[in-house]
């Protein structure tokens, strides 16, 4: 029988003797009081190519998730409506296109970059901000860096952020780490996170789950929220 713990998506990549080695980190999970949601990069560029696998939609799309962003899209969508039904504070990130904004001549690595279409950074339509919400714009990796989203959940009164978008190994998983740095609460949802590379996506939330967040399945964050909506209308 799997443990409540580590009965996650990473089942079929990790070893028992690695699990057995990460026993000690089980705990119970949690939301919050006071939570906000925070989505990382859930814009257009992820989805280019439509829902097919990623070796297919890279050739012409290579910062694309493919079918892996298509199949979180459900999930998403599910989430965000508990999310704003519970009023929660909703943040989103988007990568800073604004010309003149970032020297052309610093670079952090040799990573391929530029600032690109401003519309393949578009928020997509199925949650799209609506008033009250605030977008984030970004220049490196985390959500936290370099952005006054501290600021605003220091005004909110947040103690729990949780976090879903793309891609899982690189700005949820920035994000991720930084929030906890900040002394907030982390709440991963699983099937709201995704990676261009399946194996990176299960074995990061396996690794954020043992020391950074809480991975918790999109039914128990919702169930969660609904129990706060149900309780604070009564």
């Amino acid at each position: 029988m799997v443990d409540a713990f580590e009965d996650h998506c990473w089942q079929d990549v990790i070893p028992a003797d690695v699990l057995d080695l990460y026993k000690h980190y089980k705990r119970d999970l949690y939301i919050g009081p006071k939570a906000a949601l925070l989505a990382i990069d859930l814009y257009e560029m992820a989805y280019q190519g439509g829902p097919h696998p990623v070796s297919e939609v890279a050739k012409e799309f290579p910062s694309s998730c493919g079918i892996n962003a298509w199949k979180a899209i459900e999930p998403t969508k599910k989430l965000f409506a508990a999310a704003r039904a519970a009023g929660l504070p909703i943040f989103y990130t988007t990568g800073d296109t604004r010309e003149g904004s970032k020297p052309d001549a610093i670079k952090a690595t040799n990573r391929r970059g530029g600032l690109g279409d401003p519309k393949a950074f578009a928020i997509r339509p199925e949650w799209a901000p609506q008033p009250g919400d605030t977008v984030i714009t970004k220049q490196r990796a985390s959500g936290f860096y370099g952005t006054p989203l501290v600021a605003h959940l220091t005004q909110l009164g947040i103690d729990t952020v949780i976090v879903i978008g793309e891609s899982t190994s690189g700005c949820v998983r920035a994000s991720t780490v930084d929030g906890y740095s900040n002394g907030y609460h982390m709440v991963m949802v699983e099937e709201c996170c995704f990676d261009r590379s399946e194996i990176s996506h299960k074995v990061n939330l396996f690794d954020l789950h043992h020391k950074y967040a809480d991975v918790m399945k999109v039914d128990e964050v919702v169930g969660t929220l609904e129990q706060r909506r149900l309780k604070g209308a009564a």
